[in-house]
């Protein structure tokens, strides 16, 4: 094997790593940004946006553009982030978190704005969602 085929199969290999840590990463947040609604009982249609985890946003889907890297393409192996947009009263305010996630061993870690974090096992179960959700809406309320 030449050193470009064995850079090529290296690439490949870590782009792989990269494309199961940035699908686990959007799991998480489209399971986030569906199922938190639920939890706190907001009964008045959405209450969470995926939003940019920086710069200006609306209170509106932004889809690929939510998270800090692209899903497709040459991407770094690292912490991806993106933002969550909570509406916090009746009208139309909106409190924007920023969560950084990152796979250490056997564990995932969701790092939220300040220095709060939340570990979850992997791999992650449904069940492990409740406790989740639970840690934010205290981490909102504070």
């Amino acid at each position: 094997m030449s050193r470009f085929e064995q850079l090529i199969q290296t690439v490949e290999t870590y782009q792989v790593l990269v494309e199961e840590n940035y699908s686990r990463i959007r799991r998480l947040a489209e399971e986030v940004r569906g199922g938190l609604c639920d939890y706190i009982g907001a009964p008045d249609g959405v209450c969470v946006h995926l939003v940019p985890p920086t710069g200006a946003f609306e209170p509106r889907p932004y889809g690929d553009l939510a998270f800090s890297i692209p899903p497709r393409g040459f991407r770094p192996l690292g912490p991806v982030a993106f933002g969550l947009a909570f509406r916090v009263s009746k009208e139309a305010d909106w409190l924007r978190l920023k969560f950084e996630c990152r796979k250490t061993g056997e564990d995932f870690v969701v790092g939220i704005e300040d220095g709060a974090q939340y570990t979850f096992r992997l791999p992650i179960e449904e069940a492990d969602s409740a406790p989740f959700y639970a840690h934010i809406y205290q981490y909102i309320l504070s």
